[in-house]
C-alpha cells in the first residue's frame, strides 16, 4: 500500500479501479455522457469507459456547463466513482459537490498522473486528504 497526501477534497469515501491519463478534462467536450465513454477523438482516453472508475487527470477545463453536467450525469447513474486532478478549478469543484461526486486535487508527492497507473485499485478519502493505492 502507498498513501498519497492531497488537499482536502469533497464527496464520500470510495474504492475502485483507476483510469489514468496525462490529459485535461471537460465533462462537456470530452465525454459521451449517455454511454459513459470518453468521446473526443483527441483525448488520451478516447473510447474508454469512465463509468465506476476513478479518473486521474491533469486538470479541469471548462466552466459552468461542465459543472452542471456532473450533476446531470449523476442523476442518470453514468459517472466516475471519483476524479483526482493535479489541479482543478472552483467551478468544477462546485459541480462535484452538487453531484455528491468525490473529487481531490493538489497532491504533495508530485504529478498524480505519474504516481497512479491505470488498473491500480484505489481508496479515496477526501476528508482525510488521502488516496491509498491498495494494489497494483
Amino acid at each position: 500500500m502507498l498513501e498519497l497526501k492531497c488537499h482536502r477534497g469533497i464527496g464520500p469515501v470510495v474504492e475502485g479501479e483507476a483510469l489514468v491519463a496525462d490529459d485535461d478534462f471537460s465533462a462537456r467536450y470530452d465525454l459521451d455522457r449517455i454511454n459513459g465513454v470518453f468521446s473526443r477523438p483527441q483525448h488520451k482516453l478516447a473510447g474508454q469507459s469512465y463509468r465506476n472508475r476513478i479518473l486521474v487527470l491533469n486538470t479541469a477545463k471548462g466552466g459552468v456547463a461542465s459543472a452542471w453536467m456532473l450533476n446531470e450525469m449523476k442523476s442518470r447513474g453514468v459517472t466516475p466513482l471519483a476524479i483526482l486532478f493535479n489541479t482543478t478549478n472552483t467551478i468544477l469543484a462546485q459541480g462535484a459537490a452538487l453531484a455528491d461526486l468525490t473529487l481531490c486535487d493538489r497532491f504533495e508527492d508530485g504529478d498524480v498522473t505519474q504516481l497512479i497507473r491505470t488498473g491500480d485499485r484505489l481508496r479515496v478519502d477526501p476528508e482525510a486528504a488521502v488516496v491509498t493505492i491498495l494494489n497494483r
